[in-house]
Protein backbone atom coordinates (compact mmCIF):
# COMPACT_ATOMS: atom_id res chain seq x y z
CA UNK A 1 0.00 0.00 0.00
CA UNK A 2 2.64 2.51 0.99
CA UNK A 3 4.92 1.36 -1.81
CA UNK A 4 2.11 2.07 -4.30
CA UNK A 5 1.69 5.64 -3.04
CA UNK A 6 5.44 6.23 -3.14
CA UNK A 7 5.78 4.59 -6.57
CA UNK A 8 3.31 7.08 -8.00
CA UNK A 9 5.67 9.80 -6.79
CA UNK A 10 8.59 8.16 -8.58
CA UNK A 11 10.43 7.06 -5.45
CA UNK A 12 12.69 4.00 -5.98
CA UNK A 13 11.84 0.85 -4.02
CA UNK A 14 15.16 0.95 -2.15
CA UNK A 15 14.41 4.47 -0.94
CA UNK A 16 10.86 3.52 0.05
CA UNK A 17 12.29 0.70 2.18
CA UNK A 18 14.37 3.24 4.14
CA UNK A 19 11.66 5.86 4.65
CA UNK A 20 10.08 4.12 7.68
CA UNK A 21 13.47 4.20 9.41
CA UNK A 22 13.73 7.95 8.84
CA UNK A 23 10.19 8.44 10.11
CA UNK A 24 10.92 6.43 13.25
CA UNK A 25 14.04 8.50 13.93
CA UNK A 26 12.12 11.75 13.36
CA UNK A 27 9.33 10.63 15.68
CA UNK A 28 11.89 9.95 18.40
CA UNK A 29 13.45 13.38 17.88
CA UNK A 30 10.05 15.09 18.07
CA UNK A 31 9.24 13.27 21.31
CA UNK A 32 12.47 14.71 22.76
CA UNK A 33 11.43 18.23 21.75
CA UNK A 34 14.00 18.58 18.94
CA UNK A 35 12.66 20.80 16.14
CA UNK A 36 15.47 20.58 13.57
CA UNK A 37 18.10 18.01 12.65
CA UNK A 38 21.07 17.90 10.31
CA UNK A 39 21.36 15.24 7.62
CA UNK A 40 24.36 13.77 9.45
CA UNK A 41 22.44 13.49 12.73
CA UNK A 42 19.34 12.02 11.08
CA UNK A 43 21.43 9.59 9.04
CA UNK A 44 23.23 8.40 12.18
CA UNK A 45 19.90 7.92 13.98
CA UNK A 46 18.54 5.89 11.05
CA UNK A 47 21.74 3.87 10.52
CA UNK A 48 22.55 5.02 6.97
CA UNK A 49 25.09 7.32 5.34
CA UNK A 50 24.25 11.01 5.10
CA UNK A 51 24.73 10.89 1.31
CA UNK A 52 22.19 8.08 0.99
CA UNK A 53 19.73 9.92 3.24
CA UNK A 54 20.01 13.14 1.25
CA UNK A 55 19.44 11.25 -2.00
CA UNK A 56 16.41 9.43 -0.57
CA UNK A 57 14.86 12.64 0.73
CA UNK A 58 15.49 14.45 -2.55
CA UNK A 59 12.85 12.17 -4.09
CA UNK A 60 10.36 13.85 -1.77
CA UNK A 61 11.50 17.28 -2.87
CA UNK A 62 12.96 17.86 0.59
CA UNK A 63 16.51 19.18 0.56
CA UNK A 64 16.83 20.83 3.95
CA UNK A 65 18.30 24.24 4.68
CA UNK A 66 22.06 24.78 4.71
CA UNK A 67 23.24 25.43 8.26
CA UNK A 68 19.85 24.47 9.70
CA UNK A 69 19.06 21.01 8.38
CA UNK A 70 15.55 19.60 8.25
CA UNK A 71 12.49 20.71 10.20
CA UNK A 72 11.58 17.55 12.12
CA UNK A 73 7.78 17.94 12.03
CA UNK A 74 7.66 19.00 8.38
CA UNK A 75 9.90 16.18 7.19
CA UNK A 76 7.95 13.63 9.24
CA UNK A 77 4.77 14.86 7.54
CA UNK A 78 6.35 14.63 4.07
CA UNK A 79 7.47 11.07 4.70
CA UNK A 80 4.11 10.11 6.21
CA UNK A 81 2.38 11.49 3.12
CA UNK A 82 4.69 9.59 0.77
CA UNK A 83 4.05 6.37 2.70
CA UNK A 84 0.30 6.92 2.70
CA UNK A 85 0.13 7.27 6.48
CA UNK A 86 -1.99 10.41 6.64
CA UNK A 87 -5.03 8.14 6.99
CA UNK A 88 -5.66 5.00 9.03
CA UNK A 89 -5.49 1.75 7.05
CA UNK A 90 -7.91 -1.01 8.15
CA UNK A 91 -6.02 -4.22 8.95
CA UNK A 92 -7.11 -7.79 9.67
CA UNK A 93 -4.85 -10.34 11.38
CA UNK A 94 -5.46 -13.95 10.32
CA UNK A 95 -4.35 -16.75 12.65
CA UNK A 96 -4.89 -16.52 16.39
CA UNK A 97 -2.01 -18.67 17.56
CA UNK A 98 0.73 -17.25 19.77
CA UNK A 99 2.09 -14.97 17.03
CA UNK A 100 -1.32 -13.70 15.99
CA UNK A 101 -2.26 -12.90 19.56
CA UNK A 102 1.03 -11.10 20.10
CA UNK A 103 0.45 -9.01 16.98
CA UNK A 104 -3.11 -8.26 18.11
CA UNK A 105 -1.73 -6.93 21.39
CA UNK A 106 0.87 -4.70 19.69
CA UNK A 107 -0.05 -1.08 20.35
CA UNK A 108 2.31 0.26 17.69
CA UNK A 109 -0.15 -0.35 14.86
CA UNK A 110 -2.51 2.41 16.01
CA UNK A 111 0.25 4.98 16.46
CA UNK A 112 1.66 4.32 12.98
CA UNK A 113 -1.48 4.69 10.89
CA UNK A 114 -2.94 1.17 11.03
CA UNK A 115 -6.27 0.23 12.57
CA UNK A 116 -6.71 -3.45 13.37
CA UNK A 117 -10.41 -3.95 12.71
CA UNK A 118 -10.64 -7.75 12.78
CA UNK A 119 -8.99 -10.90 14.10
CA UNK A 120 -9.79 -14.01 12.07
CA UNK A 121 -9.27 -17.75 12.40
CA UNK A 122 -10.58 -20.78 10.54
CA UNK A 123 -10.96 -22.70 13.83
CA UNK A 124 -14.63 -22.26 14.74
CA UNK A 125 -13.87 -23.11 18.36
CA UNK A 126 -11.96 -19.83 18.62
CA UNK A 127 -14.72 -17.68 17.16
CA UNK A 128 -16.00 -15.23 19.76
CA UNK A 129 -12.90 -15.57 21.93
CA UNK A 130 -11.81 -12.11 23.12
CA UNK A 131 -8.26 -11.07 22.22
CA UNK A 132 -7.59 -7.61 23.56
CA UNK A 133 -10.42 -5.32 22.52
CA UNK A 134 -11.66 -7.58 19.70
CA UNK A 135 -13.32 -10.97 19.42
CA UNK A 136 -12.10 -13.58 16.95
CA UNK A 137 -14.23 -13.78 13.81
CA UNK A 138 -14.81 -16.39 11.10
CA UNK A 139 -12.87 -16.35 7.83
CA UNK A 140 -16.26 -16.10 6.14
CA UNK A 141 -16.47 -12.49 7.35
CA UNK A 142 -13.73 -11.40 4.93
CA UNK A 143 -16.05 -10.31 2.13
CA UNK A 144 -18.08 -8.13 4.48
CA UNK A 145 -14.94 -6.62 6.00
CA UNK A 146 -13.69 -5.56 2.57
CA UNK A 147 -17.10 -4.36 1.39
CA UNK A 148 -18.35 -2.62 4.52
CA UNK A 149 -15.21 -1.75 6.48
CA UNK A 150 -12.83 -1.23 3.55
CA UNK A 151 -10.32 -3.76 4.83
CA UNK A 152 -7.08 -2.90 3.03
CA UNK A 153 -4.29 -5.03 4.53
CA UNK A 154 -4.25 -8.65 5.59
CA UNK A 155 -1.64 -9.95 8.04
CA UNK A 156 -0.99 -13.69 7.83
CA UNK A 157 0.15 -15.17 11.15
CA UNK A 158 -0.64 -18.82 10.43
CA UNK A 159 1.64 -21.86 10.04
CA UNK A 160 3.21 -22.24 6.60
CA UNK A 161 0.86 -25.03 5.51
CA UNK A 162 -2.16 -22.73 5.92
CA UNK A 163 -0.69 -19.50 4.55
CA UNK A 164 -1.41 -20.01 0.85
CA UNK A 165 -5.05 -20.83 1.52
CA UNK A 166 -5.35 -17.72 3.67
CA UNK A 167 -3.69 -15.62 0.96
CA UNK A 168 -6.11 -17.01 -1.64
CA UNK A 169 -9.08 -16.11 0.55
CA UNK A 170 -7.75 -12.61 1.21
CA UNK A 171 -7.17 -12.02 -2.50
CA UNK A 172 -10.55 -13.50 -3.37
CA UNK A 173 -12.23 -11.05 -0.98
CA UNK A 174 -10.45 -8.12 -2.62
CA UNK A 175 -7.45 -7.53 -0.36
CA UNK A 176 -4.46 -6.35 -2.39
CA UNK A 177 -1.84 -5.83 0.34
CA UNK A 178 -0.55 -8.70 2.50
CA UNK A 179 2.02 -8.90 5.28
CA UNK A 180 3.14 -12.51 5.57
CA UNK A 181 4.72 -13.86 8.76
CA UNK A 182 4.51 -17.50 7.62
CA UNK A 183 7.86 -19.04 6.53
CA UNK A 184 6.84 -19.65 2.93
CA UNK A 185 6.55 -17.94 -0.44
CA UNK A 186 3.02 -17.01 -1.48
CA UNK A 187 1.69 -17.30 -5.02
CA UNK A 188 -0.49 -14.23 -5.63
CA UNK A 189 -1.61 -12.19 -8.66
CA UNK A 190 0.75 -9.53 -9.96
CA UNK A 191 -1.44 -6.72 -8.64
CA UNK A 192 -1.15 -7.97 -5.04
CA UNK A 193 1.67 -6.59 -2.89
CA UNK A 194 3.21 -9.07 -0.44
CA UNK A 195 5.80 -8.20 2.19
CA UNK A 196 7.37 -11.11 4.03
CA UNK A 197 8.62 -11.07 7.62
CA UNK A 198 10.70 -14.19 8.26
CA UNK A 199 12.37 -14.11 11.67
CA UNK A 200 14.17 -17.43 11.14
CA UNK A 201 15.80 -16.06 7.98
CA UNK A 202 16.97 -12.96 9.82
CA UNK A 203 18.41 -15.12 12.60
CA UNK A 204 20.25 -17.25 10.03
CA UNK A 205 21.79 -14.11 8.52
CA UNK A 206 22.90 -13.02 11.99
CA UNK A 207 24.36 -16.49 12.57
CA UNK A 208 26.38 -16.15 9.35
CA UNK A 209 27.86 -12.82 10.45
CA UNK A 210 28.47 -14.08 13.98
CA UNK A 211 30.29 -17.12 12.62
CA UNK A 212 32.43 -14.92 10.39
CA UNK A 213 33.18 -12.53 13.24
CA UNK A 214 34.12 -15.42 15.53
CA UNK A 215 36.31 -16.88 12.82
CA UNK A 216 38.11 -13.58 12.35
CA UNK A 217 38.69 -13.33 16.11
CA UNK A 218 40.08 -16.88 16.16
CA UNK A 219 42.44 -16.07 13.29
CA UNK A 220 43.59 -12.90 15.05
CA UNK A 221 44.22 -14.81 18.27
CA UNK A 222 46.07 -17.54 16.38
CA UNK A 223 48.26 -14.96 14.64
CA UNK A 224 49.05 -13.38 17.99
CA UNK A 225 50.13 -16.71 19.46
CA UNK A 226 52.29 -17.49 16.42
CA UNK A 227 53.93 -14.09 16.76
CA UNK A 228 54.78 -14.75 20.41
CA UNK A 229 56.22 -18.15 19.50
CA UNK A 230 58.33 -16.60 16.77
CA UNK A 231 59.81 -14.17 19.27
Amino acid sequence: MSADVAARRGIPDASVARLPGYLQALTSLAERGISSVSSEELAAAAGVSSAKLRKDLSHLGSYGVRGVGYEVDRLAYEISTALGLTQDWPVAIVGMGNLGRALAAYSGFATRGFNVIALLDRDDSLVGTPVGDLAVRRMGDLDALVRDDRLAIGVIATPADSAQDVADRLVGAGVRSILNFAPCVLDVPSDVMVRKVDMSTELQILAFHEQRRTGELDLTAQSGVEGVVAL
